[in-house]
């Protein structure tokens, strides 16, 4: 996920999650040790939409709803995969054997936090750092056959959330899933964050 990604899931995650919607700058740049210039970047298309107004030393979010379909939209999910395998086990059994470190995403995300499915789903999202692939190719060797775990590589922060990917990340990564099930996913996670 690119810098002006990581930006936007911060800014909707507290907006959704703690009713923050002021900030500055400033703030940003120094908590992802990034430039005031990408910071400044990363909220140009926002505020062109009109989901961020920007004003004074700092700026606020106006539609949470706007950028969060502004970040689905630019979100591509492919670029972060960087394995896949076919595992003959559960979904259950498949998610119970990773091992520590990794954070859940997308489907398993969603039925860990909210302890419920809107539908069946047959694949496994998370999310590692790279040094720990090794890890997970270990436990699930590449085999061919139907891909039902997908690995994506995290971003340094992403931890700071637990386990799981937070809403704001899980929302925008269903949005760019095919498989038919995730329209299923999301209405229900829509219902859930902003309704």
């Amino acid at each position: 996920m690119n810098k002006k990604q990581i930006i936007w899931r911060e800014i909707l995650h507290y907006a959704i999650e703690n009713k923050r919607i002021k900030w500055t700058q400033k703030e940003l740049a120094q908590k992802y040790g990034f430039s005031l210039s990408t910071v400044f970047n990363a909220l140009k298309v926002p505020r062109k939409s009109g989901a961020v107004k920007a004003g004074g030393r700092g700026f606020e979010v106006r539609d949470i709803e706007k950028l969060l379909y502004l970040w689905a939209t630019f979100r591509d999910l492919n670029k972060d995969i960087i394995y896949r395998t076919c595992v003959q086990r559960s979904i259950r059994e498949i998610e119970g054997e990773m091992p520590s470190g990794i954070i859940f995403g997308a489907f398993s995300a969603f039925v860990k936090k909210y302890e419920e499915a809107p539908a069946d789903y047959d694949k496994v999202y998370i999310y590692t750092k790279s040094k720990d692939l090794d890890r997970i190719k270990k436990r699930f060797p590449k085999k061919k056959g139907y891909q039902n775990l997908i690995v994506l590589e995290a971003d340094p922060w992403l931890e700071n959330f637990g386990e799981i990917t937070p809403d704001v990340q899980t929302f925008v990564d269903l949005w760019n899933l095919p498989e038919w099930y995730a329209k299923e996913f999301l209405k229900d996670l829509e219902q859930k964050i902003l309704r």
